[in-house]
């Protein structure tokens, strides 16, 4: 389990995480999602052990993944910015990763068919897209505990993608693996993510199952007699809230049963209901805290 406790990074006067804490469990995928500079890529770099915390400890099965290489050694992360030496080849980093990792020849064989790869390769001339198919490569292929992705499919076409997604979900199965994804795009993670945090000021603002937060929160479009206004749903926990004239459009948070319950009760000429998307809850989410208008 990867877990992570009171952790703070500055970068000189700059706060940028703050007293966080994080929790994830063994076979999860967890998206980690946030607006741009929020500390997404700074709190991967951190679990990988690229930056020293100013504060808290991060561990891996225990392990502190600052202090400890050997368990550095088990996780794999793919940065959005790949570096790679000049004039490498997929061979010639083949030997690098042999000497760092628990390397798997046959897993190694296995992906350079699934993408589309040849050992004589020079990365360097490679697009971007081909570059983020190295990455995902050697990441699949060293029997990581634990693999950090940012921005995962950035630059991948959509068959790569769902290569790529089965690969992860194979490992996952196998051997029990944690995987974090950072990624703009949210509904590429809706459909492979099991839970999800959502990181702002510095601190995750909300986390969980995602299939059960979507569940307990929900759009609601009620039709009444007259015009009702925000403060007539002050009883109901409001994410956001919109009226024209007769129609109010709701976003509640809460068990659907319940809150349909008391909204009968306001004697609505028509309501529906609807579930939100992962998109829809992060938007959501900080809108309620103010984030977005």
């Amino acid at each position: 389990m990867l877990k992570i406790e009171h952790l703070n990074k500055n970068f000189k006067t700059k706060e940028v995480l703050k007293d966080l804490n994080l929790e994830v469990h063994d076979g999860s995928i967890f998206g980690l999602v946030g607006i741009n500079g929020a500390g997404k890529s700074t709190l991967l770099r951190l679990i990988a052990g690229v930056y020293e915390p100013e504060g808290g400890t991060i561990t891996l099965n225990g392990k502190d993944t600052w202090k400890d290489p050997e368990i550095r050694s088990e996780i794999a992360f793919v940065s959005d910015e790949q570096y790679y030496p000049l004039g490498c080849t997929i061979q010639s980093l083949k030997l690098l990763y042999e000497s760092m990792y628990n390397f798997d020849e046959a897993a190694w064989h296995k992906y350079m068919e699934m993408f589309d790869l040849e050992p004589g390769m020079s990365v360097t001339n490679l697009s971007k897209g081909m570059k983020r198919r190295v990455s995902l490569l050697y990441a699949l292929s060293i029997h990581p505990k634990l693999i950090l992705l940012d921005e995962a499919y950035d630059g991948l076409e959509p068959l790569a993608r769902l290569h790529f997604k089965q690969a992860l979900t194979d490992l996952i199965e196998d051997e029990n693996i944690s995987v974090v994804i950072s990624s703009h795009n949210l509904k590429e993670l809706e459909d492979i993510c099991d839970s999800f945090g959502i990181l702002e000021d510095g601190h995750i603002i909300s986390y969980g199952d995602l299939l059960e937060s979507r569940e307990l929160i929900n759009k609601y479009q009620v039709v009444f007699r007259t015009e009702h206004t925000k403060e007539d749903f002050k009883d109901f926990d409001i994410l956001h809230f919109e009226q024209e004239g007769r129609v109010c459009k709701l976003v509640i948070r809460g068990n659907e049963e319940e809150v349909t319950a008391k909204l009968d009760q306001m004697d609505p000429v028509l309501m529906d209901v609807l579930q939100t998307n992962f998109e829809e809850l992060f938007i959501y989410e900080l809108e309620s805290r103010g984030e977005t208008k």
